[in-house]
């Protein structure tokens, strides 16, 4: 899942996707690069974000996903806005991936009765507020807690399961140590039976790890998709879709080979 910021103070871009052109020629760069989503995304969700207008994520997340039409991807809007889901939606928009979890009024109905594809995504708080102060007993269990209640909510609701992905939210309203403990043990998350995304690109805590300033994390993020997709991972939500590729052929390779007979003199 490739990421497409359309927002003038994105975290991991700086706005470089704000205006249609820019992002309608980063868009083809990764369709280019093999893609597999496009995720657009048009309100900051970084940390001590505040809520934006409706009306101001629309304007910048409708042209570009009009203009996207017929692009031999799958498109994905990332959005907690009822109305913002719906224009999507007509506009042909595959998956809507919501940060709130569709736990905004109306949001709910906004995507029950059709049949793109869902992302529930874990986050303790708000963006405005997250980062302030989260605890947690045992984070991995209380995600996998989280996750499963709120998937089976959904369930209730009338959303086919199939339909169902999930994200633990690595940054939202979690620690360094939080973030480290669940890409450890991310494999536990299997356990609410619906497919894994994770989305580790440039985030702080590979700076914390490394270093690095945002836009060197590169090395570093290319690490935690690798390890994300080798503990279960579906789909890694990334910024650098060429090279993400190619670290992850490199694993599917081995892979591959793992499954075959041994070679001579080896044993089984």
């Amino acid at each position: 899942m490739g990421v497409l910021n359309v927002t003038p103070d994105s975290f991991s871009d700086g706005g470089r996707f704000a205006h249609l052109d820019a992002a309608l020629a980063h868009a083809r760069q990764m369709i280019d690069d093999g893609v597999d989503i496009i995720d657009i995304g048009g309100e900051s969700t970084r940390p001590g974000a505040h809520r934006i207008p409706a009306e101001v994520e629309m304007a910048r997340v409708l042209p570009v996903l009009r203009a996207l039409q017929g692009a031999n991807v799958p498109i994905s809007v990332d959005t907690s806005q009822p109305d913002l889901m719906r224009a999507a939606l007509e506009l042909g928009a595959s998956i809507i991936n919501d940060v709130r979890s569709f736990g905004a009024d109306g949001a709910l109905d906004a995507v029950r009765d059709g049949n793109c594809g869902i992302v529930l995504m874990h986050m303790q708080g708000n963006p405005a507020t997250m980062q302030l102060q989260p605890v947690y007993d045992d984070v991995v269990a209380e995600v996998v807690r989280w996750l499963a209640q709120r998937r089976d909510r959904l369930e209730q609701a009338g959303v086919a399961p199939e339909r169902i992905a999930v994200d633990p939210g690595f940054g939202f309203g979690k620690t360094h140590w939080h973030n480290r403990q669940l890409l450890a043990r991310l494999e536990r998350l299997l356990a609410v039976e619906q497919p894994l995304l994770v989305g580790l690109s440039r985030k702080s805590t590979l700076g914390e790890i490394t270093g690095r300033p945002v836009m060197q994390r590169l090395s570093a993020s290319l690490a935690a998709a690798v390890i994300a997709v080798d503990k279960g991972a579906r789909i890694v939500r990334v910024h650098d879709v060429a090279a993400t590729r190619d670290a992850i052929a490199v694993l599917e390779a081995v892979r591959a080979e793992q499954r075959q007979e041994p070679l001579a003199g080896e044993t089984s």
